[in-house]
């Protein structure tokens, strides 16, 4: 069997999924696997598709500009001009560092790590501080990320702090990015009414479609920001930003406030099922959100090798080798094959 910390260390720790390389590694698991590597609702809105004509001809911009509208209710923003629809957040926070005229790039971590690599890719060296740094991080010319709620420890700065940072960074020219990646399972801490108004002109605000609503891979998300930001990213996307099957989705998706309160339910009782069941294996629950639990195990590297061994995907961390993150297993049987392996675990131990 492979040794737990070289496969944590080299090939799971910088994000989740690669499903693929797990398989490589242990080819003889005999049921399908089971991906609790990441923070997607495994209970996905069942949103339609686009139909044969619409897959057959291009996007038209009227259905963009209404579900840039309808994603503006739901993200509470007043002006739908300033909520820019993208093709996922991961591609529009790698176009940041060309959009924005930063100097510096600090990230509020450890988080999530496409953001440290975006502006060190575009040549503008970021590091990661802590939340007691970020204040004094607050000067300059520098574009300052906040994950909140954090990826993978569930922390959540409130209103008041990010508006203080937002401020600082304005004062000298700076800007606040909020990642609300996650900002579906916390709406009471979202910023993205602020973003561009004249109260915060130099925050910006991404949403994740796909991670509370469980379609990650129609790939689509917003950008929300000052009218002249906004038309700007615009420019650079394009006319045709998302797909239509990501039209469809999204415009049934947010207009659909039942399912999202009756999910926002359900994954809370998820979620504290699963730590029921990671407590009762010896781990400890140190953060996570209702779509992850993060937690902590002296043994966390041997751990998530029998898990790896049994089919299961949890997600390791480079720089703390005793934590580990559960997404929520779907199935009955997914919910099962987690409770033998952990108990096997701990029958071996």
């Amino acid at each position: 069997m492979n040794g737990g910390a070289d496969i944590a260390a080299g090939r799971f720790a910088h994000h989740g999924g690669r499903l693929c390389v797990a398989r490589a590694l242990f080819p003889n698991v005999p049921q399908p696997w089971v991906d609790l590597s990441t923070g997607i609702n495994p209970m996905s809105y069942p949103a339609p598709r686009a139909s044969a004509r619409e897959r057959n001809r291009l996007p038209e911009p009227t259905e963009l500009v209404k579900l840039e509208a309808v994603a503006a209710t739901a993200f509470n923003v007043s002006d739908p001009a300033r909520v820019v629809a993208v093709g996922g957040t991961e591609s529009a926070l790698r176009l940041l560092p060309y959009l924005l005229n930063a100097t510096a790039a600090v990230i509020a971590g450890p988080t999530y790590g496409s953001h440290a690599d975006a502006w060190n890719r575009a040549g503008v060296k970021a590091r990661v501080a802590s939340d007691a740094e970020l204040t004094a991080a607050a000067t300059g010319s520098v574009a300052m990320t906040v994950v909140n709620p954090n990826n993978p420890d569930g922390r959540v700065l409130d209103r008041a702090r990010l508006q203080s940072l937002h401020d600082s960074l304005h004062a000298d020219g700076g800007v606040l990015i909020v990642d609300e990646a996650f900002g579906d399972l916390a709406p009471q801490a979202s910023v993205a009414d602020l973003a561009g108004t004249q109260q915060a002109p130099s925050l910006l605000v991404l949403r994740s479609f796909g991670k509370f609503y469980g379609l990650a891979g129609v790939r689509l998300g917003f950008v929300i920001a000052s009218s002249s930001i906004a038309s700007r990213l615009r420019h650079l996307l394009g006319d045709w930003p998302v797909s239509s099957d990501a039209l469809r989705a999204g415009l049934a998706a947010y207009a659909d406030h039942a399912w999202t309160e009756k999910m926002r339910l359900r994954l809370t009782r998820a979620s504290q099922r699963l730590d029921k069941l990671l407590i009762a294996s010896g781990m400890t629950i140190v953060g996570g959100t209702s779509l992850y639990r993060l937690a902590r195990a002296t043994n966390a590297h041997a751990r998530f090798t029998q898990l790896l061994s049994h089919g299961i995907l949890a997600r390791p961390f480079d720089y703390d080798s005793s934590l580990l993150r559960f997404g929520l297993p779907h199935s009955s049987n997914d919910w099962r094959r987690l409770v033998d392996a952990l108990t096997q675990h701990g029958a071996q131990t």
